[in-house]
């Protein structure tokens, strides 16, 4: 049985999802850490685009607590053509084609792969059908300009399978491939 690949979203109402360092904090409550939690813990791997890669590697491995205790003891997958050494614990690179390479990374043994930010890494994935379950949340903000997660003629079915209101007003929403 393959694993889950389970790539979540920070998205604002028009469906930005770049930069939610700038808009997003002051929805985060421990309502919605509670949630990122629970996703985090029911994962074993986290598989990061470069950029998104290079912004947690200069973050985490300098913070103590919970949270970076499991970010930085977890395994990190980076997809990147340019990077070749990642350096941070338990970090490596992808070498040779992503699809083939996230393949072989489902059928490991193993609890969920999370994808976490991550843009362009995301649209691939639900591009070659390797994403499992897609978590957005959905911020009640219009942030107006930035990186949408769907680009323009992107169409992409999904089933909701499962959604949840903060009380920040974020909505958390779980889908499924159609």
């Amino acid at each position: 049985m393959s694993r889950k690949l389970v790539a979540s979203q920070f998205i604002s109402l028009d469906g930005v999802v770049e930069a939610p360092t700038e808009w997003h904090f002051p929805y985060f409550d421990g309502e919605m850490g509670a949630a990122v939690g629970e996703m985090s813990a029911a994962a074993d791997t986290l598989l990061l685009g470069r950029v998104t890669y290079a912004e947690f590697a200069a973050v985490w491995p300098h913070q103590s607590g919970e949270m970076a205790d499991a970010i930085n003891g977890i395994r990190k997958v980076v997809a990147s053509t340019t990077m070749t050494e990642p350096g941070w614990q338990n970090a490596t690179v992808i070498e040779g084609d992503l699809v083939t390479a996230v393949k072989q990374l489902k059928e490991e043994p193993g609890t969920n792969i999370n994808v976490t930010g991550s843009i362009t890494l995301t649209r691939a994935l639900l591009a070659a059908g390797l994403v499992d379950e897609l978590r957005l949340m959905v911020h009640p903000i219009v942030v107006g300009s930035g990186r949408r997660l769907f680009p323009e003629g992107a169409r992409v079915p999904l089933t909701l399978t499962q959604s949840l209101t903060f009380a920040t007003g974020v909505l958390d929403l779980t889908y499924r491939p159609a």
